[in-house]
């Protein structure tokens, strides 16, 4: 991206306003546009122009980014001005579903938008921090184009003309990530009927959580060969523990919303006669 070029952002909420920022800081010449009024105070003052309607707002930007919603406001924002957007890039960073995401690149194509989707692995306080790092698929030449840009956000990775690949990887990791969370939430509830701190206890769960994260690439390894023989905590020892965990859960009068579906699917695999096997065939069962 040339360092004069335009960029439009549509939407304002934390995201919209920390990547708004970040084209500032990059000096590039930045337009944003909100639904509702409020929300662009400091991005004026910090040099932004804000834009009376979408119509101006993507009159303005050469490049546009939307980080709106859901899919659903992306066609609400977005159709009524479809043919003003032709000829220009759209770099959707909108939280959208892989096949939403396949499902706008072809209205894009239909409408001669460049188009490239975005899955955002950051927080707004990381934006244009070490850490940060957002995942783009779709268009290769809209990537290529404004790749130095891209980059003010974070580290920049694209994942090919899929339009719905990085989202892929987005919910993938995401879901990966709220189970975490909702796991050390449980564990967090147990702690706290037995009267200890919860805030003690995350410190030694963010240590623990830490340090089992480290197995991932060999359970990647082992999911890949197809090969779930083990010699150690095969599914049978597995089963134990999680039985006790919903006891002592019980026990502790904590909800069994988040252990009962993994124990579920231990029971279920030993039912059909996998006991002997590792943890890492759930994959299959999930599959």
């Amino acid at each position: 991206m040339a360092e004069q070029t335009t960029v439009t952002v549509l939407g304002l909420g934390a995201m919209g306003r920390a990547l708004a920022a970040g084209l500032l800081r990059g000096g590039h010449p930045t337009t944003v546009w909100n639904r509702t009024e409020g929300k662009d105070a400091d991005l004026v003052a910090a040099g932004a122009t804000s834009a009376p309607s979408i119509g101006d707002a993507v009159r303005a930007g050469d490049v546009i980014v939307s980080v709106l919603l859901d899919h659903a406001s992306v066609h609400a924002a977005l159709d009524p001005v479809a043919e003003q957007l032709r000829g220009r890039q759209l770099i959707n960073l909108t939280s959208t579903a892989p096949e939403d995401a396949r499902e706008l690149a072809r209205w894009a194509a239909a409408h001669g938008i460049g188009y490239l989707d975005g899955g955002i692995m950051a927080v707004p306080h990381m934006i244009g921090r070490p850490g940060s790092s957002i995942l783009y698929s779709g268009s290769r030449t809209v990537f290529d184009a404004n790749r130095d840009t891209l980059e003010l956000f974070g580290t920049a990775e694209y994942f090919g003309d899929d339009a719905g690949l990085a989202s892929v990887y987005d919910f993938a990791l995401l879901a990966g990530m709220y189970t975490m969370f909702t796991g050390f939430l449980h564990g967090a509830a147990m702690v706290a009927a037995a009267g200890q701190s919860v805030a003690a206890f995350s410190h030694r769960a963010a240590g623990w959580l830490g340090a089992m994260t480290q197995s991932l690439p060999e359970f990647g390894r082992v999911i890949e060969s197809g090969d779930y023989t083990t010699d150690t905590q095969h599914l049978a020892f597995q089963k134990a523990a999680l039985d006790a965990i919903v006891r002592a859960s019980r026990d502790a009068g904590v909800a069994l919303d988040v252990v009962a579906p993994i124990k579920n699917l231990i029971d279920r695999q030993i039912a059909d006669g996998h006991a002997a096997l590792a943890f890492e065939r759930t994959f299959e069962e999930l599959r």
